[in-house]
């Protein structure tokens, strides 16, 4: 999230941009909205649009860049110096576009998991029948593992961080969430193409299916040969007795 402060000067939180005029409190709780207004949009607010829309792509720049170190070391052991040195972008610059390296770990991993879910939807909603769905979510759970094993590693470092770091839970629970959404539409549009309902909730469903997901991921990065195929069939034998 890109904030404005009355300074002028821009904070980098995320991916969304939102003006600091437009935050206001509500019952309940606090709400960050858009500020919208009635009168035609001057030049000057346009250029700041234009700022902010090239900050904000500049900082996914820096993190898809900063993805492979990141993902090589983990978190413990990577530092915005240490990742400037495996760039080509300089200590000066990741500190401009970063606060810190939670920061930038934490844009890292919202980015490659919102990558993540926008592939699984595509298979979802190709999908006509239960058995091409099965099909290709079978074939793309056990691509992503073989492929990106380092990636997955990354994020599961970044959840059990969040146990000990504050600053990484509001971040861990909207990534968790949206993997969580995103194995729910599978599931329920397996259902669906069957004429049913998926018959556990959404939080038992995500659990199962990343507890899977998980054991599966720590077996490949140990060498296990058959990880990978244990994980497709158990996922084959599972998904049509909840869904």
């Amino acid at each position: 999230m890109i904030l404005q402060g009355a300074s002028g000067h821009y904070c980098c939180r995320g991916e969304a941009v939102i003006r600091s005029s437009g935050v206001r409190r509500e019952t309940g709780a606090t709400q960050r909205k858009i500020e919208t207004t009635r009168r035609p949009s001057r030049p000057s607010d346009r250029i700041e649009r234009v700022r902010v829309d090239k900050f904000s792509a500049r900082r996914i720049e820096l993190a898809e860049a900063a993805l492979e170190t990141l993902a090589e070391l983990g978190y413990a052991r990577t530092s915005l110096r240490e990742i400037a040195q495996k760039s080509e972008f300089t200590h000066g610059v990741l500190h401009y576009y970063f606060s810190d390296k939670v920061d930038l770990i934490c844009c890292c991993v919202r980015h490659y998991k919102a990558k993540c879910v926008t592939r699984y939807d595509q298979i979802t909603s190709a999908a006509q029948s239960r058995d091409e769905l099965m099909k290709g979510f079978l074939e793309k759970l056990g691509e992503t593992v073989r492929d990106e094993a380092r990636m997955h590693r990354l994020w599961y470092d970044l959840r059990s961080q969040s146990l000990f770091e504050d600053a990484f839970r509001d971040d861990v629970a909207e990534i968790d969430k949206s993997l969580e959404d995103m194995v729910w539409r599978v599931a329920s549009r397996f259902a669906s193409l069957g004429g049913r309902q998926p018959v556990v909730s959404r939080g038992a469903l995500y659990a199962l299916f990343d507890g899977l997901f998980q054991r599966c991921l720590l077996r490949h990065l140990s060498g296990d040969r058959k990880a990978i195929a244990d994980l497709r069939d158990e996922v084959e034998r599972l998904l049509p007795i909840v869904a």
